[in-house]
């Protein structure tokens, strides 16, 4: 058992490395080329802006590094350290059912860590995006926006956790050898798909106001663009992204009939309408590759493959002891796998990254074939300047962690279909 307990670590320390690494990586690149706008944008954005940008990315890059050792601490205090055996113990003394247990051990673990998680919430927000100028929240919407995620999640994730529990409640029967793995798969296919559909109607709007797009002009051409690629969309909204943040963006949204197409109201403020067309486009060349389809299939099979993994470590004693439990349970082997899964499938990142930026090169391909290349690059180096994106990231944590391509080969790849 001690052996295992040591594996653990290393390669809890394993992945804190690789990733502390990368971070140090990208903060050397960016100050490295901090004195001078890349030759492909200096006509379009000054040093200043560069400038900003650079240090942008470097003052979240040290919190980013800050949580990084903050939340491996955590985790061994959560297991090897028995937190989690000392709340599964706790709250096993007033004898409940098992699962009105299992769901008060996790709800009691996520409130625990949101509460942990707070500061550095806070710091980004308040502290991060204030000094560059992108915070538009106040105190009050924060504690607004934090009441109505806890209300959503405790109406749509109580029934969920508890069906989950449910369908897991004879597997640690060393003689039971169901399916459950695969009712509980097809339970989180279904919920998943389940809220994809009723996002854009009944949860988005719970955190911001959408309003039909009012612009004549660029509504008809949005209308005429949309009917070319054969998207049908269920309206065409902007959205009051204003009131937290400065940044833009545009995106589609639900499944089948439910679709919307939504512009942030500081992208309209930003960009002219042929640019809004070609950023639109970009987002419709999503939609004409299947990439969405693509990516529930992708994240379907990873699913299901974790939870055959895990219906093989339910049953096996040494996971729980290993990682500080005494007590073997369906809920705390939910609980112990979600936190240590992410040190061994990280692994799996620079491959989902590269895929995910495999599909914004097919998106801005179709984007320059609806539009014109000129008119996506200048739209997106004005999205890289009022958002402040690095210009000059490095190659290696781009590789791993960027799902978009970094800016100067995107403009590249782009400029290379100006004909």
């Amino acid at each position: 058992m001690e052996t295992y307990s040591i594996l653990f670590v290393l390669a809890l320390l394993l992945s804190l490395i690789i990733q502390l690494w990368l971070s140090n990586r990208q903060s050397k690149a960016v100050v490295s080329n901090r004195a001078a706008v890349p030759d492909a944008f200096a006509e379009q954005i000054t040093l200043e802006q560069h400038q900003k940008a650079a240090d942008y990315t470097r003052a979240k890059l040290l919190i980013n590094k800050i949580e990084l050792v903050y939340g491996a601490i955590l985790l061994l205090g959560w297991t090897l350290g028995g937190g989690l055996e000392l709340i599964d113990t706790f709250i096993r003394t007033y004898a409940y059912s098992e699962i009105i247990t299992g769901l008060a051990v996790i709800f009691g673990i996520m409130f625990i860590s949101v509460i942990l998680d707070l500061p550095f919430t806070l710091y980004r927000t308040f502290k991060i995006e204030q000094r560059f100028g992108f915070n538009r929240m106040t105190a009050v919407q924060f504690i607004k926006d934090m009441l109505t995620q806890t209300a959503l999640t405790l109406v749509l994730a109580v029934p969920l956790i508890a069906g989950i529990l449910w369908l897991m409640r004879d597997v640690l029967d060393q003689a039971t050898s169901s399916l459950w793995w695969v009712y509980v798969w097809a339970t989180l296919l279904s919920f998943g798909l389940l809220i994809s559909w009723i996002y854009p109607t009944f949860i988005a709007p719970l955190f911001n106001k959408f309003m039909p797009l009012e612009n004549e002009e660029l509504r008809e051409r949005i209308t005429t663009l949309m009917t070319r690629c054969g998207f049908a969309s269920n309206g065409i909204f902007v959205m009051d992204g204003s009131k937290r943040s400065s940044h833009g963006n545009a995106y589609f949204t639900g499944l089948g009939k439910n679709k919307r197409i939504v512009f942030f109201d500081t992208l309209l403020e930003t960009l002219d309408p042929n640019e809004v067309e070609a950023v639109l486009a970009h987002e419709l060349g999503h939609f004409k590759h299947h990439h969405v389809r693509k990516g529930l299939i992708l994240n379907a099979v990873i699913t299901l493959v974790g939870l055959a993994i895990l219906a093989w470590l339910i049953k096996q004693e040494a996971f729980y002891t290993v990682l500080g439990v005494s007590h073997a349970s369906t809920y705390m082997a939910l609980i112990l796998f979600s936190m240590v899964m992410p040190l061994f499938s990280i692994y799996l990142t620079p491959i989902m990254s590269y895929l995910s930026r495999k599909h914004e090169f097919e998106a801005d391909d179709f984007a320059a074939e609806q539009s014109q290349p000129q008119t996506l690059i200048k739209a997106l180096v004005k999205l890289y300047r009022d958002n402040a994106n690095t210009l000059t990231p490095d190659r290696l944590y781009s590789a791993f962690h960027d799902s978009h391509p970094p800016a100067p080969v995107r403009v590249a790849h782009l400029s290379a279909k100006i004909s």
